[in-house]
């Protein structure tokens, strides 16, 4: 008997198989991201994500956008490389190494950027939302800040087979690291810094590299409950007269193409 295979097919299981292993969906469902009421997405998500093995807190349609938008820039040859400005457990990150090995792609890099140390401080005068919930008992008791070490986040990429020389690390808080990054060109940067700080640092430093064709994910855009994530997209967007449609993903993610 003669074997067929089918690579595409093997592909798509993989990748299948990949995101629900990132997200500790193997074997119950996610918590409903794009419920009205924060309070009890928040309490399913720290026994989904944060007290399990998840190594990604992305719901899944959100890893499927992301893997929409490599792919697209991939297939329209749109050049650079693919930013993350806050990684967490690495598994975005993660996912995306592995798309550019199903891809074969060779001559792009993974940039990781996070403080590993969690969230900087919001300032409580100016960012009074943020401020609150930086304090609140499931940010100090459960979530802890979101910290996780940079060795941590390399274990879990030499757990996927994915540590390599395509991904590159970058240490530190925004405002210090992005000014002067080593980053050429970006085909897809994906935000995730929570706060309107992390946030605005990201655009201010990173926007200008990314390719026309290239895409920008937000990743708590429609989060108002505890952020002023949208207020500083909103602020950039208008500042440089952005008028590239914001697509919604799902009630916190939103995306938009770079026409120029």
């Amino acid at each position: 008997m003669q074997l067929k295979f089918d690579p595409q097919q093997s592909a798509d299981l993989y990748l299948g198989l990949l995101k629900r292993s990132l997200t500790n969906t193997l074997f119950g469902n996610e918590p409903d991201a794009s419920q009205e009421d924060n309070s009890r997405y928040v309490a399913a998500a720290i026994g989904h994500y944060q007290q399990s093995y998840a190594v990604s807190m992305l719901p899944l349609v959100r890893l499927d956008n992301l893997q929409f938008c490599i792919t697209e820039v991939i297939k329209d040859d749109v050049p650079g490389d693919f930013v993350e400005t806050g990684v967490w457990r690495g598994g975005a990150a993660i996912f995306m190494r592995a798309l550019l090995k199903i891809l074969n792609v060779r001559d792009r890099l993974i940039w990781a950027a996070d403080s590993f140390e969690g969230l900087p401080e919001p300032d409580a005068e100016q960012f009074p939302l943020e401020a609150k919930a930086f304090k609140s008992a499931a940010m100090t008791k459960y979530y802890k800040h979101l910290a996780v070490s940079l060795e941590e986040v390399k274990r879990n990429f030499e757990a996927y087979g994915m540590l390599d020389d395509q991904v590159k690390f970058l240490k530190g808080w925004f405002k210090d690291t992005l000014p002067a990054a080593p980053i050429g060109k970006i085909a897809v940067l994906r935000l995730d810094g929570d706060y309107y700080e992390s946030t605005r640092d990201s655009l201010v430093n990173l926007y200008d590299k990314v390719s026309p064709g290239g895409f920008v994910i937000i990743d708590d855009y429609g989060e108002d409950s505890w952020t002023y994530c949208r207020k500083a997209v909103d602020e950039f967007r208008q500042q440089r007269g952005i008028t590239d449609e914001l697509i919604r993903v799902d009630r916190p993610c939103s995306y938009w193409r770079k026409t120029q």
